[in-house]
């Protein structure tokens, strides 16, 4: 399969599906539930947050939406998982 043309959209979605790798949404290879590594989950969407910044007023509408919409769900997403870690981690205590 061939790569696809390098993009800023493409960048954008890279850096999301890793984001939400590291989050375990996806699963990839044999694992069924991957397991959340939060620490590299921040640092990828910190990477996307920075980005943002980088590239502010530079962007097509579409681009800025496309770069924005990922930030605000991949930051939505990392608080459902973090909260799901932490009851996790109670539980076992418990």
């Amino acid at each position: 399969m061939p790569l696809p043309p390098a993009s800023f959209s493409f960048l954008v979605l890279s850096l999301r599906t890793q984001a939400e790798m590291q989050l375990g949404l996806m699963a990839y290879g044999e694992e069924a539930h991957p397991k959340p590594d939060l620490d590299l989950a921040r640092h990828t969407i910190d990477m996307l947050g920075v980005l943002s910044e980088k590239t502010k007023g530079n962007l097509s509408l579409e681009e800025q939406r496309l770069i924005e919409n990922s930030l605000t769900e991949l930051r939505f997403r990392f608080v459902q998982v973090s909260e799901d870690v932490a009851k996790a981690s109670a539980q076992a205590k418990a």
